[in-house]
């Protein structure tokens, strides 16, 4: 139902079931983590009325969570991209989620965080307020996330590459085809500036 995607990662639709309508992502190595999208995958939509509070969580010494509401998704906002470099959740936040989580979890290094969604009604989940550093401010979210997404592709296909030289020490598989990388590279820059000029070009593709 749910995916995440953040820079450079593959997409991620790991999702762990927290009860209550709760679910939970667990993120490692955050240091490297600018931004993060959170999105429906379409295979489950809300139900009528309802969606998705996102939260970010991080540990604290004594191994509990502290949490910091980013935002939220809907049917009608199926995506969103938060800013989670500068959260720094306070114990005196609210705190969505029970202690059965934690109790799952076990101890939690200081390089790891949570991305928690909780499922509530629309009326309940628009009188809350994020944190306003949390969403970015100079590029909207498709054209962030259809950024984030390019580029993980890219860094996925060019993890396979391989000289001639290589290629050459390799068995051949002659029912496979081949790709130059330099041909990724100039699709992946010709739609990222198609992208920057005019968000909406891909409408008329």
């Amino acid at each position: 139902m749910f995916g995440i995607l953040a820079s450079g990662r593959l997409v991620n639709t790991n999702v762990q079931d927290a009860g209550s309508n709760q679910f939970y992502f667990t993120l490692e190595q955050i240091e490297g983590i600018n931004h993060i999208v959170v999105f429906l995958t379409g295979e489950i939509p809300f139900a009528d009325g309802f969606g998705g509070s996102i939260y970010f969580g991080l540990p604290t010494p004594t191994n509990e969570v502290v949490w910091q509401l980013l935002g939220f998704i809907s049917n009608e906002k199926p995506s969103a991209i938060f800013k989670i470099s500068n959260v720094k959740p306070a114990a005196t936040d609210l705190n969505p989620f029970g202690s059965a989580m934690l109790a799952n979890l076990g101890n939690l290094s200081s390089t790891t965080a949570l991305l928690g969604i909780s499922v509530e009604p629309l009326d309940q989940i628009l009188q809350q307020t994020s944190a306003s550093n949390t969403q970015p401010s100079s590029v909207d979210s498709f054209t962030e996330f259809s950024h984030k997404m390019l580029e993980n592709f890219f860094n996925y296909a060019s993890s396979f590459a391989v000289t001639p030289v290589m290629m050459s020490q390799m068995p051949i598989n002659p029912m496979e085809n081949y790709v130059p990388l330099n041909t990724i590279q100039n699709w992946y820059d010709n739609f990222l500036r198609r992208l920057q000029a005019n968000p909406n070009f891909w409408r008329t593709m």
